[in-house]
């Protein structure tokens, strides 16, 4: 599983309504869009209206797009425009990047390659930063918003915070190779053996069918089936 990853910049004329602050950013802020456009779109509705709401980044199950750099300020918390200067007053509108998960709104295979993406994005973003998974805040913690709605209403934030520090892990260390096949390739044989538990504790479990258990023990699992698996055992653990 991938995404291409693109910069469709705000123009500076609009930095005034959409982003107008410098900012030093400190937390990552996640949001779903609560419809069912794909990330080009969400950029282009964004830019080219005049409200003052906007966001960084959009997601979706092709694409990651970038519209606002991270030393401008965005209009995606809903808590103001306070200083940053002290911490009663820091607003996550000033001190953090937001994040858009797209098709929201009815969820499915769409939503769960696109939240993947989203994971995969943020742990990148963490490691560039320095920062752990304590910096990745949803909209509600903020504002009270109730957002990311349909992580929320899955009851599945801790799990995808897990999600992001198991691929914080995966990346940091260079563990998880792939061959030219695609097929899984581990250089380390206790990372195996966790990825192995965590299947078989699906399996038996009934999250999964034991087939995929067999194809990571014959060597014949590829990367973007793990990750298509760990979607639907997140998704079926939370039901």
């Amino acid at each position: 599983m991938a995404y291409t990853f693109k910069q469709t910049f705000l123009p500076a004329s609009k930095y005034s309504i959409k982003a107008p602050y410098i900012m030093v950013p400190q937390y990552i802020t996640v949001h779903n869009t609560a419809n069912d456009a794909p990330a080009a779109n969400e950029i282009d509705y964004m830019i080219g209206n005049n409200n003052q709401v906007s966001y960084h980044v959009a997601v979706d199950d092709k694409e990651v797009i970038q519209a606002i750099p991270f030393n401008r300020n965005a209009w995606h918390c809903g808590d103001g425009g306070g200083s940053t200067d002290s911490n009663a007053l820091k607003k996550g509108n000033r001190i953090s990047i937001g994040i858009e998960i797209c098709y929201s709104k009815s969820g499915g295979v769409r939503y769960g390659v696109a939240e993947e993406n989203a994971v995969q994005y943020i742990s990148k973003l963490l490691k560039q930063f320095g920062w752990g998974i304590e910096r990745v805040k949803k909209h509600q913690d903020w504002n009270g918003k109730y957002c990311p709605h349909r992580i929320l209403v899955e009851n599945r934030w801790d799990s995808f915070l897990k999600r992001i520090s198991r691929a914080m892990t995966m990346n940091n260390h260079n563990e998880l190779t792939e061959k030219d096949d695609d097929t899984m390739r581990f250089t380390n044989e206790t990372l195996k053996a966790a990825v192995r538990d965590y299947l078989k504790q699906a399996v038996d479990k009934k999250l999964i069918d034991k087939s995929h258990l067999e194809k990571f023990d014959a060597g014949t699992l590829t990367d973007g089936d793990f990750k298509g698996l760990e979607i639907i055992i997140d998704q079926r653990s939370n039901k």
